[in-house]
């Protein structure tokens, strides 16, 4: 008669478990896998240029940077010829902003917006004159009325013909008041209708605080901000038409009327002039682009400066404003090398940086640190000192630039003793790696 013996129980019971140990908990322990590292995402100390831009404290003004457009170099590719640069010019942040963030009158500086809506609806290519407008009573009605207005104006006829380009130029050049309304008209049936399809193309450009009340900005309600004016001096500045307007003498109306360049100021400081207005409500207004030269490159930023008060405080603003970009343009650290985008800690207590390996640098003018940094990381468990774990991508200048990261330090194994002891997170590692 066998009798129930607990020793014997137990004994078998412990066998079993040494048994289930050393054929399962060991090898699941010695030779899983290991848990990942954590990531805690870090952001380095910013690397600030040595000269910040220098803008006015009043009115409001506004600097971004721009590729310019060789307008000598041939046609567009496509059929609207700001289109291959617009998006270029859109997309960028300004440099920076002074003054005011209040829209303030922008003066002839809407003219430059009529250009760009026009050419937006009515296309042209560098050279081409563009489909010829018979001038109707109207167009010589705004002529005598500006005229008596002491607007500028550049004189017309009735019956006379004018090129789109020459349109433009009568306007861009000579800062024809008369010569925008007619292009308004000519292009959208009406001045009204021309607005509404204005006022719409600046809010979907990114531009819904500025707004235009007339074609050539004599009214007070066409006002925009200092941020905004930048933007469109700079799409001016690379519409390949635009930049080949300007860049011709006023001479350069063949067949009509010569006009005197009103655009035009301080050459020698390296500033060229796209639109330069006065009105009572808006001060001077001066929308032009600007070039610095440093280590025998060429650095193109676009500006805006609404509401300065005569031209003497213009002039004072301008060579201020283009000392500083003289000492603050160079070549910048925009992921700097060992600058660490996260820290990686282990389970056992082992931490390393995930740093930039490979140093990335930009020519320009840098006033606030590279932004919104995106890390992409590979799951890490252990690793080499400067072993390639992910990318670290930030905005800078307007475009993304990237760059690997690398361990700073070796995450070691932590050994069989940590494995041993911590089933756990070793055990939960061995089930998310099926």
């Amino acid at each position: 008669m066998s009798r129930f013996r607990p020793g014997r129980v137990i004994g078998i019971s412990v066998g079993t478990l040494v048994i289930l140990m050393i054929g399962v908990y060991g090898p699941a322990t010695l030779l899983g896998p290991l848990p990942h590292a954590t990531v805690a995402l870090t952001v380095p100390d910013p690397t600030v240029t040595a000269s910040t831009p220098v803008l006015p404290a009043a009115g409001t003004s506004g600097i971004l940077a721009v590729t310019p457009v060789d307008a000598g170099a041939g046609e567009s590719t496509t059929a609207d010829p700001a289109a291959d640069t617009a998006t270029e010019a859109l997309g960028v942040d300004p440099i920076a902003i002074g003054g005011g963030s209040d829209p303030l009158p922008m003066a002839s500086a809407a003219k430059i917006i009529t250009a760009l809506v026009v050419l937006d609806t009515k296309p042209l290519t560098v050279g081409e004159p563009g489909p010829a407008y018979s001038l109707v009573t109207a167009d010589y009605q705004d002529y005598l009325d500006y005229t008596a207005e002491d607007a500028r104006t550049v004189i017309v006829f009735p019956g006379e013909s004018w090129t789109e380009r020459e349109m433009l130029q009568a306007m861009i050049l000579g800062s024809s008041n008369n010569h925008a309304d007619t292009l308004a008209r000519w292009a959208f049936g009406s001045v009204n209708d021309y607005l509404t399809a204005a006022n719409a193309w600046l809010a979907a450009n990114g531009m819904p605080d500025t707004t235009v009340v007339d074609a050539n900005g004599l009214a007070d309600g066409s006002a925009g901000t200092g941020a905004d004016l930048a933007r469109i001096a700079a799409l001016a500045a690379t519409n390949p038409v635009i930049a080949d307007i300007i860049k011709q003498p006023a001479s350069a109306l063949v067949g009509q009327r010569g006009v005197n360049n009103t655009t035009a100021y301080l050459p020698e400081e390296g500033i060229t002039g796209i639109s330069r207005s006065y009105t009572d409500a808006g001060g001077v207004c001066f929308l032009f682009t600007a070039t610095v030269v440093a280590a025998e490159k060429t650095f193109t930023f676009a500006g805006a400066f609404l509401g300065e008060p005569d031209y003497d405080t213009l002039t004072a603003d301008l060579t201020a404003l283009m000392a500083s970009a003289r000492a603050g343009v160079t070549e910048l650290p925009v992921l700097a090398e060992g600058d660490g985008y996260a820290t990686l800690t282990t389970a056992w207590g082992d931490s390393a940086d995930a740093v930039v390996g490979t140093p990335k640098t930009r020519f320009g003018w840098q006033a606030a640190a590279p932004s919104n940094a995106e890390v992409a990381l590979d799951d890490v468990t252990t690793g080499r000192a400067g072993a390639k774990i992910g990318r670290v991508t930030v905005d800078a200048f307007g475009e993304s630039v990237s760059s690997t990261l690398e361990l700073e330090r070796t995450l070691t194994d932590p050994g069989p003793g940590w494995r041993l002891l911590n089933p756990v997170p070793v055990i939960s590692a061995l089930v998310d790696s099926w």
